[in-house]
């Protein structure tokens, strides 16, 4: 995967902490733990998208669509 070079802007104190995971071999480097970092925050934040969009169903009303198709599948059975 291609990568881009940007400027980043951090606290003293996270960036010291960062360093230290670094020195202690949890990162390689500076850089693939501020990668890791985020692509692990915009996969919670996708799943958490989900959720939302999960949460405005209606338990009901997909029931009933799923138990319409079943029917309609059933009829297209053959008989044994």
């Amino acid at each position: 995967m291609a990568t881009a070079k940007i400027a980043v802007s951090i606290e003293q104190d996270t960036l010291k902490q960062l360093d230290h995971l670094v020195a202690q071999g949890v990162f390689p480097n500076r850089s693939r733990a501020i990668q890791m970092a985020v692509q692990e925050r915009l996969e919670r934040l996708s799943r958490n998208r989900l959720a939302r969009e999960c949460a405005k169903l209606d338990p009901a009303f997909e029931a009933q669509m799923a138990d319409e198709g079943l029917a309609a599948e059933v009829e297209q059975w053959p008989e044994y």
